[in-house]
């Protein structure tokens, strides 16, 4: 059986710990911070350029570099450096005058990481706007071959991966050195928002990293089952198949990991796809026919009939004038209601426009031309206010409110109600103008 990623927080050196800076080893700030037992000491803050950093202090921190002489390129006992400490934070002055003042923004702690992997633990999109505008390298690798994408899905940071991929051309689906994107983690974290905005940006759900699994195997392994609806949502059949290293589907993988609702959720969504007919065969372009060419079919037929056999037959009794008008108002109604029945049938239900760009062009555009990814999208309201349950990753738009992507029509609809089978088509904003 394919063994689990190792946890994120072993590899980045920071977190949150009740309100105190902390890494990933359990010590407190850096080496020199005065950080002693989860207690700030107050002498230290005037002291400590690292901790001057991460606070934020413009004024001590001037006073530290300009009159004590204190560096700023040096790291502290951990080996991590001001700079990171003020990227963390996303202290935008600080990071700025420790640029300005000897600053590497390339300097790199132990796990081969720079300011710009900190940035992005916590979103700090100003600051990763400074580093990257002073020549920090948005494609720099760590040791594990993490990206500064890689970083932001691992800390579900869906707004500041929006930011880098849209504006400065991050890689969504570069793998680390074991074949896992971005989402990979983002499926094994169980961060849902980052799946949708990364199969928006057109991430290859079916990649598999060097154990086999793709990030629907990943999910499976830790019991997402919002992410693992996402991804199956957004995916074929076929996603449902793929066996890891050790020829395990995801299914198998939730139920050995007893994850019984995922495991169940897996099991059903696979048969639910194998029982649907393949669309290119007879019976799959029948099926999707659905069952108003059928009754309409049948409505024809026996109008047909009755025209024939009641109202025009000779071998019958002539019908009276007052019942010959009625019967023919029976035919006229039935016809208007056949015209009408057809224009359900056939009518737009409210399609929203699908993105007339194709997703492999705009990246092909964006290596030429250096253009960023979602240009037309960057100043979206909708994804600047972080409502990333509106994209679409199948239409590659940002949906608005009430409307949902149809399975059966495989667009989205504005003001999305249902799919009706009687009139094979959806009903949605604008059978409301009928």
């Amino acid at each position: 059986m394919s063994s689990e990623i190792e946890v994120v927080e072993d590899v980045q050196p920071l977190k949150q710990l009740d309100g105190v800076l902390a890494n990933g080893n359990g010590y407190y700030g850096g080496g020199n911070n005065g950080v002693v037992g989860g207690f700030v000491d107050d002498e230290s803050l005037r002291n400590d350029v690292y901790t001057v950093a991460a606070y934020g202090d413009l004024e001590k921190l001037q006073r530290l570099v300009e009159y004590e002489g204190r560096s700023l390129s040096e790291p502290d006992g951990l080996g991590y450096y001001a700079l990171q400490w003020a990227a963390l934070n996303n202290r935008t002055a600080a990071a700025q005058y420790i640029i300005e003042h000897g600053g590497d923004i390339h300097a790199a702690d132990h796990n081969g990481q720079t300011a710009l992997h900190w940035s992005a633990v916590r979103g700090a999109i100003q600051v990763a706007d400074i580093l990257l505008q002073e020549g920090a390298r948005v494609h720099a690798a760590d040791i594990y071959g993490y990206q500064v994408t890689h970083v932001a899905t691992q800390y579900g940071q869906t707004a500041f991966l929006y930011h880098i991929v849209s504006k400065w051309n991050a890689d969504p689906d570069i793998p680390d050195y074991s074949g896992r994107s971005p989402l990979h983690w983002a499926a094994y974290k169980g961060f849902a928002d980052c799946i949708r905005l990364l199969l928006f940006l057109d991430a290859d759900r079916g990649r598999q990293d060097k154990e086999g699994c793709t990030p629907l195997h990943w999910a499976a392994i830790k019991g997402n089952l919002e992410a693992c609806t996402v991804l199956v949502q957004a995916g074929k059949k076929e996603d449902l198949m793929i066996t890891d290293n050790s020829g395990l589907t995801p299914a198998q993988l939730a139920s050995e990991k007893n994850h019984r609702q995922v495991a169940f959720f897996l099991g059903n969504a696979r048969r639910l796809l194998e029982k649907r007919c393949d669309g290119n065969s007879r019976l799959g372009r029948l099926s999707k026919l659905s069952l108003a060419p059928v009754l309409l079919f049948i409505i024809l037929v026996m109008l047909v009939t009755y025209t024939q056999s009641v109202i025009t037959a000779s071998n019958l009794p002539k019908l009276t004038a007052g019942f010959g008008l009625l019967a023919w108002m029976d035919v006229f109604l039935a016809s208007a209601g056949l015209v009408m029945f057809y224009r359900c049938s056939s009518k737009d239900p409210g399609y929203i426009k699908m993105n007339a760009l194709d997703p492999q062009n705009m990246k092909d555009s964006v290596r030429c031309f250096n253009e960023p990814l979602l240009k037309i999208e960057i100043n979206n309201p909708i994804l600047l206010a972080g409502n990333w349950s509106q994209l679409c990753a199948t239409c590659k738009i940002v949906r608005p409110l009430r409307a949902k992507h149809c399975s059966t029509c495989d667009r989205c609809v504005e003001q999305f109600d249902h799919h009706c089978p009687w009139v094979s088509n959806c009903i949605g904003k604008k059978f409301q103008q009928c």
